[in-house]
């Protein structure tokens, strides 16, 4: 995948992946630090004796785990815009939690730019259409579209746009 481009050049990219993420572990103890940043202890995530009797055979990550890691996976895998001076989280749409992650699974992202359009005269609002794979199985962890806002200087917005 391309490293940086320009802002003239981010439209251009509509409709294709710009981004694939590293993998990434989502083992019990980055489950368990989640359970104990976001006080949901429920058995199913914390407790693996407990949880290898329920239909998953083991704990699984939190839903809302497996979607924050999307900014990780975003940082390590989107092209840099060079003009960029701030990168804002707008907000999720469509948000579907598809298959668990099993404790010791390993997950990656997928970037589709979906839509780029300029926003005033310093922001270009993205919007990805993202899915987040479990390695070996067939249904993705996650799918959702997720709206960015690339801020920047006025002076480097491209000329005709």
């Amino acid at each position: 995948m391309v490293k940086e481009i320009s802002l003239a050049d981010v439209r251009a990219l509509v409709g294709t992946e710009t981004g694939l993420s590293d993998w990434i572990l989502v083992d019990q103890a980055m489950i368990d630090a989640f359970a104990h940043a976001t006080n949901d202890h429920q058995f199913i995530h914390v407790d693996p004796e407990r949880a290898a009797a329920s239909p998953f055979g083991g704990t699984i990550a939190h839903g809302f785990l497996t979607l924050s890691l999307l900014s990780s996976m975003n940082y390590n895998s989107l092209p840099k815009v060079r003009e960029q001076t701030m990168g804002i989280n707008y907000g999720f749409e469509n948000v579907r939690f598809l298959s668990p992650v099993k404790s010791g699974a390993r997950i990656r992202a997928h970037f589709v730019l979906a839509e780029a359009r300029f926003r005033g005269a310093g922001m270009l609002m993205t919007s990805y259409d993202v899915s987040i794979e479990i390695e070996n199985e067939k249904k993705p962890a996650l799918t959702a579209r997720w709206i960015t806002i690339i801020q920047f200087d006025p002076k480097d917005r491209p000329e005709n746009i």
